[in-house]
């Protein structure tokens, strides 16, 4: 019997509609998988398929086929002003994609890619404006996982493809993630085992004078300043300088204004992450939050609410010595001492708990120091901003 057998797809109401394909999932964990010559086939045909990359799985259709590209948002439900990436298997692919490559880059882009960063860069002709929102500039980049690079030099194309999730839930980390909401939707996902980062790439915005990260990921702006001096972070990131994450009075800041040109990079615009269950985020020093969790879980508990916790080692057996076993249910990010576990585990973890039907979801954050900050841009993004400071 399958894993994925009996899978109920989604449970999202805007899914009754009549299913488009019987889904297919196929095992592809190595670049010769002879899968993935039937997935090249079916991306070459206008098709799209999920993939794995070493962040997330994508959702992937040939970059230079505006109808194809099309069908990403119709699967996805994506608004189609939130621009899509275009991943290529080497550098030779990006030149025609692009206007101008600054030569002072070139060596940062030798040591930078295959990796979990995108580019931003004035685009050619040849991107379909489907691709970019309609704006002038193109999102770029060549992942480390070896199938999704198989898979787009065997396509022979640049493979648009962002998360391949409904638009607006929790990022997928494993295929079983992409067929719970894309079953009947897309014809082929390619297993290639769960994702070794799990939070979407860094995505660096190079056609302004000061390269900027527009959208935090593995690489941190420190790391990033040894081959960009100068770079900095976008101040319309969710939690404008970080500090809307430190105190109650910064976290009322200003939105991105919706009226302003369409968005270079993807997450800039629409709420993103967010699981069925509401999300609250804790941020304090340990034992405090733990034990605002607790009294706040009461509160719920006399509603007949059932909560889940993501919280570290420490913490999940301090609240499975402390809460009674009926309407929670506890998940551990990790020790606390290695974020990058963290990071692979948040979106797993909250739809794990919305597959045990919690009404709610309580999560221990950290400081958004170097990967940090990513991890917190895609909790305060699957938190809606709801962020409790605990003193």
């Amino acid at each position: 019997m399958s894993f994925f057998d009996g899978l109920d797809p989604n449970e999202d109401d805007d899914f009754n509609v009549i299913p488009l394909f019987m889904t297919r999932v196929l095992p592809a964990t190595r670049a010769s998988a002879p899968t993935i010559a039937e997935a090249a086939e079916l991306i070459r045909a206008g098709e799209v398929v999920a993939f794995p990359t070493e962040t997330v799985y994508g959702l992937g259709a040939d970059g230079l086929n505006e109808k194809a590209v099309a069908k990403i948002f119709k699967a996805k439900g994506r608004p189609q002003d939130n621009p899509l990436i275009l991943h290529i298997a080497n550098l030779a692919m990006l030149d025609p994609l692009v206007t101008y490559v600054n030569p002072l880059h070139k060596a940062a882009f030798a040591r930078l890619w295959p990796g979990p960063i995108t580019f931003i860069f004035e685009k050619s002709d040849l991107v379909p404006d489907a691709v970019t929102a309609g704006g002038p500039t193109v999102a770029i980049r060549m992942p480390v996982n070896e199938v999704a690079r198989s898979l787009i030099a065997q396509a022979d194309t640049p493979i648009a493809a962002p998360s391949a999730n409904r638009s607006g839930r929790p990022s997928p980390t494993t295929a079983y993630d992409v067929l719970e909401d894309m079953q009947g939707r897309i014809p082929l996902i390619l297993d290639g085992g769960a994702c070794d980062i799990g939070v979407e790439s860094t995505v660096l915005d190079l056609t302004e004078p000061i390269p900027t990260i527009l959208r935090p990921g593995f690489y941190p702006l420190s790391m990033l300043n040894n081959y960009f001096p100068g770079v900095r972070l976008d101040p319309a990131l969710e939690y404008q300088n970080l500090s809307a994450l430190e105190s109650p009075e910064a976290a009322r800041h200003s939105k991105r204004d919706p009226k302003q040109a369409p968005p270079k990079s993807p997450g800039m615009k629409y709420r993103h992450y967010a699981p069925k269950a509401l999300v609250t985020i804790y941020a304090g020093e340990d034992t405090k939050v733990l034990k605002r969790m607790v009294e706040d879980f009461h509160l719920r508990e006399a509603m007949d609410k059932k909560v889940g916790f993501m919280v570290f080692n420490q913490g999940a057996q301090y609240l499975r010595d402390t809460l009674p076993a009926k309407n929670t249910e506890i998940r551990s990010m990790g020790n606390g001492t290695f974020i990058d576990t963290m990071g692979q585990r948040i979106f797993r973890l909250m739809r794990e708990l919305d597959r045990a039907k919690c009404d709610e979801i309580f999560v221990m954050g950290i400081r958004p120091q170097g990967y940090g900050v990513a991890i917190m841009n895609r909790l305060m993004k699957s938190a809606g901003g709801n962020i409790i400071h605990v003193s």
